[in-house]
């Protein structure tokens, strides 16, 4: 199966080096994918020379004008690997929280599954170094969003997931109604009504040591919103074919 991985980087030079060498131990075929927005700290400088000296033809740059949005960050590489016929597709964040060791079995488990997601909210899975507001804003989130979209998930609001390409061949990621946090439920919920099989990967995961969280306090409102959008256009998502 052939492998790539989608990093998306906004100031993230602490990070980089170190998460690419375990992304390359855990998964040595693999190719990673960075999108960064034009890191004011540079990060992309350290990716062009990696790629260059050390990972050829394995590591790739995407360098975007500036900090445009994770969802359209992702879109842009899920567009990036279906042009070059990756049959896995993963997505992650660079900041350790995303612990590489799980991907062997994140991209294991497409063998049976159409989407692996790294679960936190699961038996096995769990988190580490977060505070209560932030515990709240994640599982509650989750929990409204399953109860409201009707989905049998414990965790929709993490973004550490692997995709079989059909999948992001069919939801249709050039009409997506989400381009921040909402993103992730997005996702998952327009592959769970298209009859996509989806299982969750328990992880652990850990707050970043260094750089900043790019949570911030209008997360919460964008989902209360979005997830009932998602619902009344349930029927237009369906078979949507790219």
């Amino acid at each position: 199966m052939k492998k790539m991985i989608i990093v998306a980087t906004y100031n993230e030079k602490d990070n980089i080096t170190n998460i690419l060498a375990e992304i390359y131990k855990n998964v040595p075929d693999v190719h990673v994918l960075v999108i960064d927005d034009n890191s004011p700290d540079k990060t992309y400088e350290i990716v062009e020379q990696l790629a260059k000296e050390k990972y050829p033809n394995q590591l790739f740059l995407m360098r975007r004008s500036g900090k445009l949005g994770l969802g359209t960050a992702y879109v842009a590489g899920f567009k990036w690997g279906l042009e070059r016929d990756y049959e896995a597709i993963g997505q992650m964040d660079a900041d350790f929280s995303h612990n590489p060791k799980y991907l062997p079995e994140m991209f294991n488990t497409l063998n049976n599954y159409d989407v692996a997601i790294g679960s936190r909210y699961v038996k096995g899975g769990g988190i580490i170094n977060w505070g209560l507001k932030r515990k709240i804003i994640s599982r509650g989130g989750s929990l409204y969003s399953k109860i409201i979209l009707g989905l049998p998930l414990n965790d929709l609001t993490g973004g550490f997931k692997c995709w079989r390409r059909e999948v992001l061949a069919t939801i249709g990621i050039d009409n997506l109604m989400s381009t921040g946090f909402c993103f992730q439920i997005e996702t998952t919920y327009k592959a769970f009504i298209n009859g996509f099989r989806i299982k969750e990967v328990p992880i652990i995961f850990e707050d970043r040591i260094f750089g900043q969280s790019k949570m911030s306090g209008g997360i919460f409102k964008e989902a209360l919103i979005t997830v009932w959008k998602l619902r009344l256009n349930k029927n237009s998502f369906l078979r949507i074919k790219k």
